[in-house]
């Protein structure tokens, strides 16, 4: 009982870093806020947040193939999908904070380009776990 217990506790203590890193789903349901001029969050049998539809749809965007939704995406999104770019936490917070910067970096292209002009300044982590409750595998 006790080693189970103490196993137990370690496990905890080894998850609370990957917990943290998570950010705050009630920030990020504020922060989105700002997304959902260009963005909805709806999935097959109900719309979550109602947001437009110049960008695409949100929901289950965490575990996606970049640009595999049907939408018309930017070349270059398209591609760094076909190269294997599947959305997680991690770099959906960097694709927000700059989306030009982070597909050229990604496809290692310089003159790569996104259709997403805006750029979040603060809160990425907070939007990245509030678009993770909506995903099949939760974000991880």
């Amino acid at each position: 009982m006790t080693r189970t217990l103490i196993t137990a506790t370690a496990l905890l203590c080894l998850a609370l870093p990957a917990l943290a890193d998570m950010g705050n789903v009630a920030e990020g349901e504020k922060e989105f806020r700002k997304c959902k001029s260009c963005h909805q969050i709806a999935s097959a049998d109900e719309v979550i947040v109602k947001g437009g539809r110049t960008g695409p749809n949100l929901y289950g965007v965490i575990g996606r193939h970049a640009g595999a939704e049907d939408f018309r995406y930017g070349a270059d999104l398209k591609r760094a999908g076909e190269e294997g770019l599947v959305w997680d936490v991690d770099n959906i917070q960097a694709y927000i904070t700059d989306p030009r910067g982070f597909l050229r970096e990604t496809l290692g292209d310089d003159s790569a380009q996104a259709k997403m002009s805006f750029r979040l300044r603060d809160h990425q982590g907070d939007v990245a776990a509030y678009l993770a409750q909506f995903s099949g595998d939760g974000g991880s």
